[in-house]
């Protein structure tokens, strides 16, 4: 089928070999991301960034590739300076910006957003992050991260620790990972674990998936350990947030037991659950994680906007 002209607003969007397509790409494409080579692959493109929550890397990741690639921009980076604010719908919005470029990337805080935001366009849109539901590309740069650091996504462990329920990383992250046969090991918080949508699509997809409370026995046996924020801006009461603020903490002490292979990812920003003084260590990955965000959406935006991989 391809992936020209495509909307990408989950992670089961792709089918497994669309997935493999793009991280062979993505491989293709990082001396383009680094500076090293020079891109024209999307000379001529105009991409539009719909971003209405805050963003640090995917905006700028999703920048860089459009522009390292010949391309260009229209951004809007602050919702309050939109006709949003006046009353505009999310889907006129989307219908007057599809008229404006040849695809949009869109990050906004509600759920479902990016799937109604599809609807309105005529133009590709991609899913840069819908409240507590999906994160595709993020999705896919992890994918690339693992694979990279171990040669194969088939057997490995991967802890996914933290905020599993409001956490839309580790929706996307989880379906995929089942999708190439690694095993899940769950651990978080009482009251953030994985909605029970996301373990019955698991459980569907016959995945090897536990669960661990305590962090030590975590470490031990991981390849990966993938950790995420608890997400202040998703609890509606801010008791609730301080119950499970500071639940837990990946330091030195903590990967004393890890594999010398381990791998620590944390698709950031981190606030405290990663110690600084990890990034000195080997295990540190996350920031590799972050750099490989822009060859990922160079990928997908060539594959998406002309058809052709790197």
């Amino acid at each position: 089928m391809g992936l020209k002209g495509r909307d990408v607003i989950g992670i089961r969007d792709l089918a497994r070999e669309e997935i493999e397509e793009i991280l062979r790409s993505s491989r293709r494409m990082i001396p383009y991301a680094d500076g090293s080579k020079s891109g024209s692959q999307l000379d001529g493109k105009l991409v539009t960034l719909a971003f209405f929550e805050p963003s640090t890397r995917t905006r700028l990741s999703f920048e860089t590739a459009v522009q390292r690639l010949g391309g260009r921009c229209i951004t809007i980076a602050d919702p309050s300076a939109s006709s949003m604010r006046k009353g505009e719908s999310l889907h006129d919005t989307i219908r007057m910006l599809s008229s404006y470029g040849d695809a949009i990337v869109l990050r906004h805080p509600n759920e479902g957003a990016a799937r109604l935001a599809a609807a309105a366009s005529d133009k590709p849109v991609i899913n840069a992050g819908d409240g507590a539901g999906q994160h595709p590309t993020q999705t896919l740069l992890d994918l690339a991260t693992m694979q990279e650091a171990f040669g194969t996504l088939t057997g490995l462990k991967v802890v996914l620790l933290g905020d599993l329920k409001f956490g839309r990383t580790v929706h996307s992250l989880a379906h995929a990972l089942a999708v190439f046969g690694a095993e899940l090991v769950l651990s978080s918080p009482t009251g953030l674990g994985l909605p029970e949508d996301v373990r019955s699509s698991l459980d569907q997809l016959g995945a090897k998936v536990s669960e661990e409370e305590q962090l030590h026995r975590v470490v031990r046996d991981a390849d990966v350990l993938y950790v995420t924020r608890i997400q202040r801006e998703r609890f509606a009461d801010p008791l609730e947030y301080q119950k499970v603020a500071g639940s837990y903490r990946i330091d030195r002490a903590v990967l004393a037991s890890a594999k010398s292979r381990l791998i620590v990812m944390h698709p950031l920003p981190r606030t405290g659950e990663v110690a600084p003084e990890v990034d000195t260590t080997p295990h540190a990955a996350y920031f590799r994680q972050a750099f490989l965000g822009v060859p990922v959406r160079m990928a997908l935006l060539s594959l998406i906007l002309t058809g052709k991989a790197a």
